[in-house]
């Protein structure tokens, strides 16, 4: 029910992974009767493999977090987080409010045992291959024990998804050991003492998109702040790009890029292909939607979502730190 779009945005999502991936099982969890119009295009065998449940309420964007977690127990949010603890689904996908969402799972799946702070890991373009940053606004402050964690859970999750171990760097204001806050160099300072992870040092945030690190670990504030500005130059090239082919200057950038370039670094740039944050450390599977997604933006999330199911991300998560503890 979350997000600019709503049901509008979320149930299409939903019909257009279940035509895509015939081994999911979904739950839409709001309004019955804002829903039920949205699914006329699933086919019988499509709509067995989904079931609404029903709550006519939602937590709005602005409404406090404190305060849903007070009153809005039986939201589409809170139920369905409430479905992840049970069993009953093995990951939810939200993209209301963040705060709220955060504060949610954090009360009802707990965090993992030796993680103190969940953390949202994000997906952004890179050269060669995606890149990871975290956290992107779950944590707007930071202890260097927070970072260390993170940078611990973002290498697990890197992994699972690319088979081999991740290079890791904190994002600093230069690559000097005596640079940045007290928190990032003591976080370095770990970081570097921890055979668990290939900690490559500081990176400065051009270093982000030209392959500095496979992860890049930062507070919540500047990871925001770079993965928003990230998205708004993607747009901007992509936005470009099309206004040059639609005012007749296509054929002078095929001089130097093909057409079928053209079209696959705009695919590449594109920000819905990247949406979909993990929120990593919790005892279960969240992943938050940006608000402002698409259609195809959500199914991406939806499929962030599935894929940390099918690498049991929490778990890994669970084992990486156990061993770090035993071994310090």
């Amino acid at each position: 029910m979350g997000g600019d779009g709503g049901v509008d945005t979320t149930v299409p999502a939903a019909i257009r992974i279940l035509r895509s991936r015939a081994d999911l099982e979904l739950v839409l969890v709001g309004d019955r009767e804002r829903i039920k119009p949205l699914l006329a295009p699933l086919l019988k065998a499509e709509r067995e493999k989904l079931q609404v449940l029903h709550t006519d309420l939602a937590i709005g964007d602005e409404e406090r977090p404190e305060s849903a977690l007070r009153t809005a127990r039986e939201s589409s949010m809170f139920i369905a987080a409430e479905l992840v603890k049970s069993g009953d689904c093995q990951a939810m996908v939200s993209a209301g409010n963040s705060g709220a969402l955060l504060m949610a799972g954090r009360h009802l799946l707990k965090t993992i045992p030796g993680i103190h702070k969940p953390a949202m890991a994000a997906t952004i373009p890179g050269a060669v291959r995606q890149r990871l940053l975290l956290d992107v606004g779950a944590n707007p402050e930071c202890e260097a024990q927070h970072l260390f964690e993170f940078a611990v859970m973002g290498s697990v999750l890197a992994e699972s998804l690319n088979g081999s171990p991740p290079r890791l760097g904190l994002l600093n204001i230069g690559a000097e050991l005596y640079k940045g806050t007290g928190a990032v160099r003591e976080a370095g300072e770990k970081l570097a003492q921890c055979p668990a992870v290939e900690y490559v040092g500081f990176i400065e945030a051009n270093e982000v998109y030209q392959g500095g690190a496979d992860v890049v670990v930062c507070d919540g504030f500047v990871g925001n702040v770079t993965v928003k500005a990230s998205q708004g130059v993607a747009n901007m090239i992509r936005n470009a790009l099309d206004h040059e082919a639609g005012s007749g200057m296509l054929g002078r950038v095929s001089r130097f890029f093909s057409a079928s370039i053209v079209n696959a670094l705009t695919t590449r740039l594109n920000p819905e292909r990247f949406n979909g944050a993990c929120l990593l450390g919790l005892q279960g599977n969240i992943v938050k939607s940006h608000g402002n997604a698409s259609a195809l933006g959500f199914s991406h999330a939806i499929l962030a979502a599935a894929s940390q199911v099918d690498h049991q991300v929490p778990r890994l998560i669970g084992d990486k730190v156990e061993a770090i503890m035993s071994a310090a």
